[in-house]
Parts: C-alpha cells; sequence; structure tokens
C-alpha cells in the first residue's frame, strides 16, 4: 500500500460569502483562486495554501439560523500548520492587526495553537507540533 495522501483540500460551509470571503481574503491575504457557482446548485469561493485548497461554499439550502458547534458529528476544527512556536507569534500579530479575536497561544506537551473563530463560528486554529517552540 502506498503512503497515505495528505489533505487536498477542506470546504467550509458559509451563511454567507459576502460577508466570509472577504474576511477569508483578509486572513489569508490571497485572492481567491476559483470563485463560481457549481453545476451542484451552490456557489464556492477557494483557497490555495501552499499545496492544500481551502473552499468557502454558500449552498441555497443552508440553515443559516442553525449555529457550528464542534459539539456536533462532524466538523470539530481547521488547524493551519506552522513550523514553529514563534510563527504561532507572528500570526497572533496578524489576527490582532485584523480584529479578529482569539484565544492566545496556548502550550501543551502536542504542541502549541492558537484558536479564533470564522464569521460563522468555525473553530479554526494555527497550530505547531512539539519540539517546534523555538518562541518559548
Amino acid at each position: 500500500m502506498n503512503t497515505f495522501p495528505g489533505i487536498g483540500h477542506v470546504a467550509l460551509t458559509v451563511r454567507s460569502l459576502e460577508v466570509s470571503r472577504p474576511w477569508y481574503r483578509h486572513l489569508i491575504g490571497a485572492d481567491p483562486v476559483l470563485d463560481e457557482p457549481t453545476d451542484g446548485g451552490f456557489h464556492h469561493t477557494v483557497f490555495l495554501l501552499e499545496n492544500t485548497l481551502l473552499g468557502i461554499h454558500e449552498h441555497p439550502a443552508t440553515d443559516v439560523a442553525d449555529d457550528f458547534t464542534e459539539l456536533r458529528p462532524g466538523l470539530d476544527h481547521v488547524a493551519f500548520g506552522c513550523a514553529d512556536r514563534a510563527a504561532l507569534a507572528t500570526w497572533q500579530t496578524h489576527l490582532d492587526d485584523l480584529g479578529i479575536a482569539h484565544g492566545g497561544i496556548v502550550d501543551a506537551p502536542y504542541g502549541s495553537g492558537l484558536s479564533f473563530r470564522d464569521p460563522d463560528g468555525i473553530a479554526l486554529e494555527f497550530f505547531a507540533p512539539p519540539g517546534q517552540m523555538s518562541g518559548t
């Protein structure tokens, strides 16, 4: 058997692309590589993050009154990998500059994380693995 492949893309359902598209664009610091309706009846906006695509989708039938929760079966959170803890500090400053609330850098035996949420409350995180704590 071959080595298990990495993540090719992640797609998140959002309430409104008019709200989420500029929020993610500012967070990522780049324009989407794709922004169009699909044959499946939903609109998708896709950002390229190194070798992974991050899509945000707006479906006409989305229950916009239903809040995201990581306590429901399905997505818990999406973590963006950082080289080390010093990189987390840089992202913390970026979040502060954008006015995005976050929980500060939290160190644990399995690594260090910086958690925050998108406009729909979807849990996001910047994460540095253990042994990569040059900023401590």
